[in-house]
């Protein structure tokens, strides 16, 4: 038998029986620590942040500030901030990361895949050529090749640098 070490994971394990109370996104918004929750950008209605489960390096999540479970709900203001919000990140990848594409999505609901229905989300993935590989087809196993400190701590320095495409 084939072994894939994982200890990374054993923390999501011990939490998975634990009923979480209120919304992940919300308490993540009101903790105020950033770094810790790898969120890295914010504006005056929504924010970036690291997907701690990603598809691929550099899966993030724009979020809105209100807790809103359909984008109906979302103000013409709220509208606006989160699709500039989604622009910026993707110039950010673009900066940091020169992806070959990305993928850009909402799961509205459960039966849409949606893992945290309640609280709208955007997908922003970066994509390369060859970066899904046999071993989620063969072995059920994803390879993500760079850890989440390493990508938030090149976001932000990408930030920092000031690229005019990053900016408002």
């Amino acid at each position: 038998m084939d072994v894939l070490w994982a200890p990374w994971r054993e923390k999501y394990i011990a939490q998975c029986g634990l009923k979480k109370d209120g919304c992940v996104f919300c308490h993540i918004l009101k903790a105020n620590q950033d770094a810790k929750h790898f969120i890295f950008m914010r504006s005056a209605h929504s924010f970036a942040v690291l997907n701690i489960y990603p598809f691929s390096g550099g899966h993030s999540l724009v979020i809105p500030n209100r807790h809103v479970g359909d984008i109906s709900d979302l103000t013409i203001l709220e509208r606006a901030d989160i699709m500039d919000l989604l622009v910026r990140v993707k110039a950010l990848m673009d900066e940091a990361y020169q992806p070959e594409a990305f993928n850009v999505g909402m799961n509205l609901g459960s039966a849409a895949g949606a893992g945290i229905p309640e609280h709208l989300h955007i997908h922003v993935v970066p994509r390369w050529q060859g970066d899904v590989n046999f071993m989620p087809a063969i072995f059920g196993t994803k390879v993500i090749p760079v850890s989440l400190a390493k990508v938030y701590k090149r976001l932000k320095d990408a930030l920092k640098s000031g690229h005019r495409k990053v900016r408002k």
